[in-house]
C-alpha cells in the first residue's frame, strides 16, 4: 500500500479501515458536515491516494450526526472566503474554489475501489453530488436531497450533478430536480432506482454490511476493473467500443493466480481464497 490514509491526520473527516475496508466519515456534524475548503482539501489528499493503494478495497462513505452533507458551508464561504486552515486560497486547475472542489468527484469516479454512501438527513448541492459519484447508495428513512445549488441562483449543473443524475435515473426526473432544486426524499429514491435500499437511519452501517461481504468474496482484480469497465462502458461510443474494454480486462484478470483459484473453487464447490495476484 502507498502512504497509508489511515496514517494520516485529517481534520474534516474520519477513516477508519476494517477488513479492507475503508468507512470514510464527513466529520463536521455541527454545521451538518457542510463543505469547506479544508474539507475540500481532506478528500482531495483521500481520494488521489486510492490508486495505489491495494491494502483497501471498498469505501463507505458517511456523515457524522443527522446529516450526510448540508452543501456548501455558505456562512464561512461568506465570512472568511474559500481557504483553508492554513490560510491557502486554491486555484483548482486555474477555476479557483470551483475547480478545487470538482476535482474530489473525478477522483471519487476515477479510485478504483467502489464507494458506498450511507446517506441520511439532508444530502444537499454538493453533499447530492457525492451521493450521486458514488456506485452504490443507500438511504436512511429521513433522506432529502436536492440539487440545492439552483435555490441560491447558481445553475444546478454543478459538481457532475448534470452527468451524473441523468444517467442515473433518466432525464426526465433529472430535469424535474434540476430544475425546481425540488427534494427527493427515501421513498421516491427508491422507486426512481437512485438509492438501493431504504432503512432506518440507524440501521445503515448494518445494511451496507450485505453489499461489503458480497464485494469481498470477489477477486481484488476483478472488483476494480468492474468499476473502471462500468465507468468506461457508460460513455461508450458504441457496443464495440464497450467490448473491447471488456475484453482487455477479461484478458487482464484471466492471467492471474486469483482467476485460476476462482474456477479451482467452483469446480470443488467451495469459498475462494483469493490472493491479489
Amino acid at each position: 500500500m502507498a502512504a497509508s490514509a489511515q496514517a494520516h491526520e485529517y481534520e474534516t473527516i474520519t477513516v477508519e479501515h476494517r477488513d479492507g475496508v475503508d468507512w470514510l466519515t464527513l466529520n463536521r456534524p455541527e454545521a451538518l458536515n457542510a463543505i469547506n475548503t479544508q474539507m475540500v482539501t481532506d478528500l482531495r489528499h483521500y481520494f488521489a491516494g486510492m490508486m495505489e493503494n491495494t491494502s483497501t478495497r471498498v469505501i463507505v462513505m458517511k456523515g457524522a450526526g443527522r446529516a450526510f452533507c448540508a452543501g456548501l458551508d455558505i456562512k464561512q464561504a461568506g465570512a472568511e472566503g474559500m481557504v483553508d486552515s492554513s490560510g491557502h486560497r486554491p486555484v483548482g486547475q486555474g477555476w479557483g474554489f470551483q475547480g478545487y472542489l470538482a476535482e474530489v468527484y473525478i477522483l471519487m469516479r476515477r479510485c478504483p475501489q467502489p464507494i458506498i454512501s450511507l446517506v441520511q438527513g439532508p444530502a444537499c448541492g454538493g453533499g447530492f453530488a457525492f451521493v450521486l459519484a458514488s456506485d452504490i447508495r443507500i438511504a436512511g428513512e429521513s433522506v432529502r436531497m436536492n440539487a440545492a445549488f439552483i435555490r441560491i441562483g447558481l445553475s444546478a449543473c454543478d459538481m457532475g450533478t448534470s452527468y451524473f443524475l441523468p444517467r442515473l435515473v433518466g432525464t426526465s426526473l433529472a430535469s424535474e430536480l434540476m430544475l425546481t432544486g425540488r427534494f427527493i426524499t427515501a421513498q421516491r429514491a427508491l422507486a426512481t432506482g437512485l438509492v438501493s435500499a431504504v432503512v432506518p437511519d440507524e440501521e445503515l452501517a448494518g445494511a451496507a454490511q450485505g453489499y461489503l461481504d458480497e464485494m469481498l468474496t470477489t477477486s481484488p482484480m476483478g472488483l476494480r476493473l468492474t468499476k473502471e469497465g462500468l465507468n468506461m462502458a457508460i460513455d461508450a461510443g458504441s457496443l464495440e467500443a464497450a467490448m473491447a474494454i471488456e475484453n482487455r480486462n477479461q484478458i487482464l484478470c484471466s492471467q492471474t493466480e486469483d482467476a485460476k483459484e476462482g474456477m479451482r473453487a467452483f469446480v470443488e464447490k467451495r469459498p475462494p481464497v483469493y490472493s491479489g495476484k
